[in-house]
């Protein structure tokens, strides 16, 4: 007999594989990035059918309920993706600030060339 939070898990990791194909296939998400979620729709899933494995691994744990292990290891990868994305931003806001900076001389070039040509 299935739980209803196994059922749950189940129902999720599944939606999660199959709109992350789509957005895929829409050209929504890149590949590397759909990679991450996959990775956690296929854990989830696999975690949530295989209870032997499940109660293994909450017993390495020392968690007396196998859903809260399930859970435990969603969030996890959700701050693994929060943090990863954040050095994503860091690194893209870099970038945009140096880009802003060179855009900005390049003008002021185009600017004095102009009134010295004018």
């Amino acid at each position: 007999m299935h739980s209803r939070p196994q059922i749950v898990a189940v129902f999720l990791s599944l939606l999660t594989v199959i709109v992350i194909f789509e957005m895929v296939r829409k050209k929504r998400l890149k590949e590397e990035y759909s990679l991450l979620w996959l990775i956690l729709g296929i854990v989830v899933f696999v975690l949530s059918l295989w209870k032997k494995l499940l109660f293994t691994i909450s017993g390495l744990f020392g968690v007396s309920d196998p859903n809260t292990t399930l859970f435990f290891f969603g969030i996890f990868f959700m701050l693994l993706f929060i943090f990863h994305f954040s050095v994503r931003i860091s690194d893209l806001s870099e970038r945009t600030k140096s880009l802003t900076q060179k855009l900005a001389l390049l003008e002021n070039d185009l600017q004095k060339t102009k009134e010295q040509t004018g």
